[in-house]
């Protein structure tokens, strides 16, 4: 699966990998940290939860442009990862008495996260210059190191619950986990330079020194594109953008709704804690994106291969599955509030969100690359994380009416939305197209 792949990909994996066992450890335990530890009503932790989320997909913006115009990819990933090793330190010593860390840590860590991401996307992207047809497998293998680390962050703070009974020592963990991202990525550097799009002055890009026998890879120059086609791509792009929203919206109920439901509705044991829940989403995607590649690198040899915008338009679809099952769910007893229904509920509803998830998040990213004009790269990525932004507020948002509804109304409302989502998908197809090659 690997050996058609750049080289520089295995260091992009294992840095990404590493930082998001940091991230995915918050999330495993952000909603209830403030649940139990600082005693917050749902209405402000939806708040908090959103303004976070949003901080940390709107920075890839700025990111983007950093990474364009200023600094470069690879300085930019650097400094990233540096504020969100500082946010998690705060995070670690925060408490109910020490509210001000809790909030520079999140800060540090949005601001971090927001531009360490883009720029990580840029890189991978840059890889497939001249192999554009392995671009998809490429940020799908990319996008199985973000679930590795994903994987394992909430098993690290289902231990730490069980064993030290503390979501501080967490913190400390998703701290540690961004040291190792940093070592990994300084050992990379060399074989990532000729990736960057900025490096010293003036956009020169400078290569490493090879290893003897060695040939480094390097990117084939960047076709030149027309004014009108230039704006072309960027509307369509921001069609995309305004329509993933929707996505967003019910995807990120997995460390909100759901969680909530898991820690409120479900049956805990002492090693399936509500935490523990988003272990399976990872998991899943790590088992099930194989399979997918090879059966569409089957369908490619046979000319039949779903296009991008294809693919999204069936995670659009698949999406409102799952809310569907979470809307039974809380009619079979999940509208109580008691700790009765099954864990297969849940444990279903995530196995559906991942599939719907690999048709979209990876493919958004592969399509952004693909389509966005090659001197805004960074800005037009920065753009898909800022459709994300705008999705995870609205899920805060909306998650702060959990307890106001019935939670099948909540449920059902979402499933509306993404059938919504997969219309305007449809409706835009053959514009989506034009580009995705």
């Amino acid at each position: 699966m690997l050996k058609k792949h750049p080289r520089a990909l295995a260091f992009i994996f294992f840095t990404e990998m590493w930082e998001r066992v940091g991230f995915y450890t918050l999330m495993a335990i952000l909603v209830l940290y403030m649940d139990k530890v600082l005693g917050w009503p749902d209405g402000r932790k939806g708040d908090m939860y959103g303004l976070f989320l949003a901080l940390c997909y709107f920075m890839p913006l700025l990111g983007g442009w950093l990474g364009d115009k200023v600094l470069g990819q690879i300085r930019t990933v650097r400094i990233g990862a540096v504020l969100m090793g500082f946010g998690y330190v705060g995070l670690a010593v925060s408490s109910a008495d020490n509210v001000t860390t809790f909030y520079l840590g999140l800060l540090l860590i949005g601001i971090g996260t927001g531009i360490f991401k883009v720029n990580m996307s840029v890189l991978v992207g840059n890889l497939y210059t001249d192999k554009v047809e392995l671009k998809d497998a490429g940020f799908n293998i990319f996008y199985m190191g973000v679930n590795l680390g994903a994987m394992v962050a909430p098993l690290i703070a289902t231990f730490n619950s069980a064993v030290f009974h503390s979501y501080n020592v967490s913190f400390w963990v998703a701290a540690a986990g961004m040291i190792f991202a940093l070592i990994i990525f300084q050992a990379g550097q060399p074989r990532l330079r000729p990736f960057d799009g900025r490096l010293g002055t003036g956009g020169r890009i400078v290569p490493p020194l090879p290893s003897p026998g060695a040939v480094p890879d390097a990117p084939a120059p960047a076709p030149e594109i027309d004014r009108r086609e230039f704006i072309q791509r960027i509307q369509t792009l921001v069609i995309l953008f305004l329509i993933v929203v929707f996505f967003w919206v019910a995807f990120y109920q997995n460390a909100f709704g759901l969680t909530l439901f898991a820690e409120r509705s479900t049956i805990i044991l002492k090693w399936l804690r509500p935490e523990t829940y988003q272990f399976f989403e990872p998991f899943f995607i790590l088992a099930l994106t194989p399979l997918l590649l090879t059966l569409f690198a089957r369908l490619r040899l046979k000319d039949k291969e779903p296009s991008t915008p294809v693919k999204i338009l069936l995670g659009m679809l698949i999406m409102s599955l799952a809310m569907v099952i979470m809307v039974a769910a809380s009619l079979a007893g999940g509208n109580e509030d008691r700790n009765i229904m099954s864990p297969l509920w849940l444990i279903g509803t995530y196995f559906v969100v991942t599939v719907a998830e690999i048709l979209i998040s990876p493919m958004g990213q592969s399509f952004v690359s693909k389509v966005a004009p090659p001197k805004i790269a960074g800005l037009m990525m920065g753009g898909w994380f800022a459709a994300t932004a705008a999705g995870s507020y609205g899920s805060g948002l909306l998650g702060k009416s959990y307890s106001r509804l019935a939670h099948h109304e909540f449920f059902l409302f979402l499933a509306a939305l993404m059938i919504t989502a997969a219309l305007l998908v449809l409706a835009f197809l053959k514009r989506l197209k034009r580009f995705a090659t």
